[in-house]
């Protein structure tokens, strides 16, 4: 069967499971690959790429996940994450702006928008308990600010390989990148004020897991610390080149050492046994997004597996379009065929670069117009789409509303102000 009705047949079957149906996204995510294998004529080959696929994301996220969701965990019973968010909102008068701006900061440096996101989603739940805003929306606002620094801003992963194939030197697109990413940001910020306030806050104005107003809450060391000591091992791991940073500095790594602290800061102020009953609830939610994550990891495999992303990225090359269009669109059809951005832009120049001539334009132009397309179109093969349903626990709805809408929203405003820079200057 063609490639390109095999991925839109995709779409609409998991859509149809996972949203209509209601089957759990694991199960789900599962079923569509083993259909999309034996569509394209590989079944030899589907349950490998259905391991593989899930092998991959398992021993990328696996540890992260999990470490956060206990760290997570900890600080939100202790009081810890309830602290931070007072800070937060003390500091802006905008607490949900503030939360953009962490993601935004945070996500280059950790080398991650993932890791910045499930470091900070605790943040995120106290801030909506506090202010009385739907989950979707503190959510949104923190995921938009990592996507856009981390898609845009060298020397993240997204961008870096790209820079070098198109020999662009990284002082030139440096400031453009922050000050599109800014900009990006912004708006991300701005469509989820006004498409993300929907929801039943009922839920968590009254959740049971939200401790009780006359525990405690811990010293500031106490608070930052399980956040604060990984994001600092693994800057000086980016930004230094000691060898003992090498190990420290891996974020599996240091998210473990923020486990270590955030249980031994506990254990000051509770005893073994509740703190071990966290631990252990932890891990049982994470279970469930590590699975979703690898379910995606599955289909984008089996999909990859069909050489639809080729085919549509060959497709994009030779239709008249407008120049700037042609990049950001092979983009666009790689990254809904796999889900990863950074597999986007290891992928993408190999098509674009011997169509550069042709195109007439210069490498930072088509640099950012491939950048921008990384933003589109994000849904069920992207393992971020489930880490952030699952840690903010939305529906699958709120997620496409939010996450993928959204994404399309920034990635379209970065590609038009890529097109403003293109006019100004060149």
């Amino acid at each position: 069967m063609d490639p390109l009705i095999v991925f839109v047949f995709s779409l609409v079957l998991i859509l149809y499971l996972t949203a209509y149906l209601r089957i759990h996204p694991f199960l789900g995510l599962i079923l569509t690959s083993v259909v999309v294998g034996f569509l394209a004529g590989e079944s030899a080959g589907t349950i490998e790429a259905i391991a593989s696929g899930m092998g991959k994301v398992f021993s990328k996220f696996a540890i992260i996940i999990a470490a956060g969701s206990i760290i997570g965990l900890i600080l939100h019973q202790t009081g810890g994450a309830r602290l931070i968010a007072s800070d937060v909102m003390r500091i802006s008068r905008k607490p949900l702006l503030g939360l953009n701006v962490l993601g935004f900061i945070f996500a280059v440096p950790l080398m991650c928008c993932i890791l910045s996101y499930v470091i900070f989603i605790p943040v995120a739940k106290e801030i909506r308990i506090k202010e009385g805003v739907p989950k979707v929306l503190t959510a949104s606002v923190l995921v938009f600010g990592t996507l856009a620094s981390y898609n845009l801003v060298y020397p993240s992963p997204v961008v870096y390989s790209a820079v070098y194939d198109l020999g662009i030197n990284a002082s030139d697109i440096l400031v453009p990148g922050i000050i599109i990413a800014f900009i990006v940001s912004v708006i991300g910020y701005f469509y989820a004020m006004r498409f993300c306030k929907t929801g039943d806050v009922s839920d968590f104005i009254t959740d049971n897991e939200t401790e009780n107003e006359n525990v405690k809450v811990p010293g500031r060391i106490a608070a930052y610390s399980p956040i604060a000591v990984p994001v600092g091992l693994i800057l000086a791991d980016v930004f230094t080149n000691i060898s003992l940073f090498d190990i420290l500095g891996e974020p599996d790594m240091a998210l473990l050492i923020g486990v270590v602290m955030a249980i031994f800061f506990a254990y000051r102020q509770y005893t073994f046994n509740p703190i071990r009953e966290w631990v252990e609830k932890a891990i049982k939610r994470s279970g469930v997004v590590i699975l979703d994550m690898c379910g995606g990891g599955a289909l984008g495999a089996t999909l990859a597996m069909t050489g639809v992303g080729q085919e549509m990225g060959n497709l994009l090359a030779v239709l008249p379009l407008p120049a700037i269009l042609v990049p950001f669109l092979v983009a666009v059809a790689i990254q809904s065929v796999q889900g990863s951005r950074v597999v986007t832009m290891l992928v993408a120049p190999s098509i674009v670069i011997p169509l550069v001539p042709v195109l007439g334009l210069p490498p930072e132009i088509v640099l950012f117009s491939m950048v921008s397309g990384t933003f589109l179109i994000s849904h069920f093969n992207d393992p971020f789409f489930w880490i952030y349903k699952d840690l903010a626990e939305l529906e699958t709805s709120e997620v496409l509303r939010s996450y993928t809408l959204g994404g399309a929203v920034m990635g379209i405003t970065s590609l038009a102000f890529t097109g403003v820079v293109y006019l100004l200057f060149y």
